[in-house]
């Protein structure tokens, strides 16, 4: 989607421009668009998860630092393109990777450090919430790693007076209000979609559970309030406008919207929040999201349940390794280019290597790669190592190369969602977004290939969750006369274009191959993570 360019400076000086913030794994990512949803300007700061102690985390100061560094970013993007820098806001919102674990005391101190999605130490936990709730619990949900802390004993849960999502946590420190939006609320604990709040029956359930090690723990006391998107989420305090931008020119009373995970801010980017619906969102993890036209009535481990940030129940197949191990993969030919030229693009050359695949042979000549930079639970895969494995027989080129890492990419995904296509759960589209897909023709035809269903990709494609976030916030005006679906269909993507790819045969030949030989060595990748 292009960025707005008439106008544009009246609307941020007038502060009818909205604020859409993202922290996501890799980047975090701020998003101005006009108050329909058209980009104005954006900013970016890029940061790292750590692995200490054997726990994937972000420093509480690297959030922080990194917000401001972010928002830092779009105002000098905001005066470059327009001429003025913007002091004040319509709306804003706040979005952050999904699930984990953040536990504050009665003075609002983190107890540990941020435990984010990616770790993969609550087995027990979750395999025991499962069976008591009827429902998959998943590892990275937060009630997991709330009762695997109680099962292992750890000192600080008598501590606990609040639970948070990261989403959650940046929003109440910008607002005072402890509240979450309902999809980012279900990646929490089970969310019940008819009063739109945390199931009371299953949340008994869990207090009945803990009662004998934590006999003064109410799991409802501890989580945020639930609101819908539309509702309005607090508003902007003059120690959150100080604590997004240091040098004072932000102004307080902006109103936002309920903090919402990058799930739920993919599923409004790419326009599937309605039933029968499904978008694929690729960054550092791969998910598919297929809103459901009822309630879910089988368990697998491989799906989650949760919601759309209206309420809607979605079967979720998150994969927790998505497009990172092919980045690392651009970063090195970067490095190769740079030695030879000075002259390097990091964006022409990952649409080079993307564009190579095309050349491939369809099972990628019999190459074979693990793109598990962390544990992945649908596969049973504790912990990750990449690999990079080659028989005496396959084609080693650069054109193969890259598609064996695509593929592998979509491997684990391709594998969930046969799980969904088992139970005949139907989808009349599935869209993809995210960056990977700027490059026209690439992944979308692997991943239509490795679903073997018809992929949409929008213009929008790699606006991402800073952009979904910014757009629930223009919702805040529109929610009192529609419904967010009519709001994303009349106002937001009204003329979008939308590429669809059919899948072909002989890719679809070429993934089953390339499926039955990543099935075939995961034992393979067991070992290494097993000996290294």
């Amino acid at each position: 989607m292009p960025f707005s360019a008439s106008a544009g400076s009246a609307v941020i000086d007038e502060g009818r421009a909205v604020l859409g913030i993202e922290l996501g794994s890799t980047r975090i990512k701020a998003m101005l668009t006009d108050p329909i949803g058209r980009p104005l300007a954006t900013g970016s700061h890029l940061w790292e998860n750590r692995f200490v102690n054997r726990r994937w985390t972000y420093s509480e100061a690297d959030i922080w630092s990194g917000l401001q560094a972010c928002y830092a970013d779009l105002t000098a993007d905001a005066e470059q393109r327009h001429g003025v820098r913007p002091t004040c806001f319509r709306a804003m919102g706040v979005s952050a990777m999904m699930h984990g674990y953040l536990a504050f005391d009665r003075d609002d101190e983190l107890l540990v450090p941020f435990r984010t999605w990616r770790n993969t130490n609550t087995e027990k936990a979750s395999e025991e919430l499962t069976r008591l709730f009827g429902l998959n619990v998943p590892l990275r949900w937060s009630v997991a790693h709330l009762y695997q802390a109680i099962i292992d004993g750890e000192t600080h849960v008598p501590q606990i007076a609040s639970l948070n999502t990261l989403a959650g946590y940046v929003h109440r420190r910008l607002t005072g209000s402890n509240v979450l939006g309902v999809g980012d609320a279900s990646g929490m604990f089970p969310i019940d979609s008819t009063s739109m709040t945390y199931d009371a029956h299953r949340m008994a359930q869990f207090d009945r559970l803990v009662e004998e090690r934590c006999p003064d723990l109410r799991l409802g006391e501890l989580l945020p309030e639930v609101l819908v998107a539309g509702r309005q989420a607090g508003r902007l305090t003059a120690e959150g406008a100080a604590l997004l931008d240091p040098s004072g020119g932000l102004a307080s009373g902006v109103p936002l919207c309920p903090p919402e995970g990058d799930a739920g801010t993919g599923m409004v980017a790419s326009n599937a929040i309605s039933p029968r619906t499904g978008n694929v969102s690729v960054g550092t993890s791969i998910f598919a999201m297929i809103v459901l036209e009822d309630e879910a009535s089988s368990v697998h481990p491989e799906i989650d349940v949760v919601a759309t940030p209206t309420g809607q129940p979605v079967a979720m197949v998150h994969c927790n390794n998505g497009a990172s191990e092919f980045d690392a993969w651009a970063g090195m030919f970067s490095e190769l280019v740079a030695a030879v030229t000075s002259e390097v693009d990091r964006d022409v050359i990952f649409g080079a290597l993307l564009r190579s695949s095309l050349e491939g042979d369809a099972d990628a000549g019999g190459l074979l790669t693990f793109n598990y930079l962390s544990g992945e639970p649908i596969t049973g895969v504790a912990e990750g190592r990449p690999l990079v494995i080659r028989t005496p027989g396959s084609r080693l080129t650069l054109a193969n190369f890259v598609r064996a890492q695509l593929y592998g990419a979509f491997a684990t995904l391709s594998l969930g969602m046969q799980v969904l296509a088992a139970d005949q759960v139907e989808i009349d589209v599935i869209v993809a977004h995210g960056g990977l897909f700027r490059t026209e023709g690439v992944a979308q035809r692997f991943l239509a290939a490795a679903l073997n269903t018809d992929v949409a990709v929008r213009d929008s494609a790699g606006e991402g969750g800073a952009w979904g976030i910014a757009v629930l916030a223009c919702f805040l005006d529109g929610a009192t006369s529609q419904g967010l679906s009519e709001f994303l269909d009349e106002a937001v993507f009204a003329g979008d274009v939308v590429s669809v790819v059919s899948p072909l045969a002989n890719d679809v030949e070429g993934f089953r191959k390339f499926l039955d030989r990543f099935s075939t060595a995961l034992p393979v990748e067991r070992t290494a993570v097993a000996t290294t």
